[in-house]
């Protein structure tokens, strides 16, 4: 099964994360099947490659909680 989760990336304290496809059994820092967005907390940006993630949804991916909440605020779930 494949979810949409947060890898982290940066450095202490100044932590941003990628937005990725990846296997459920692979630990947050394991290889990624694809990078599908960048979200950094700090600066309050998000990016999010939307064709690309609407067609691991259709595959069956499960976005996380925190994935969802980080779409939400950038409008993308408002019409699923």
């Amino acid at each position: 099964m494949v979810k949409l989760r947060l890898k982290r990336c940066g450095k202490k304290q100044r932590a941003v994360y990628r937005i990725v496809a990846i296997d459920v059994r692979s630990r947050r820092e394991g290889r990624d099947l694809r990078k599908v967005g960048f979200y950094d907390p700090i600066k309050n940006q998000t990016y999010l490659n939307i064709p690309v993630i609407l067609n691991f949804l259709e595959q069956g991916a499960q976005p996380t909680g925190t994935v969802q909440d980080i779409s939400k605020k950038a409008g993308f779930f408002m019409d699923l």
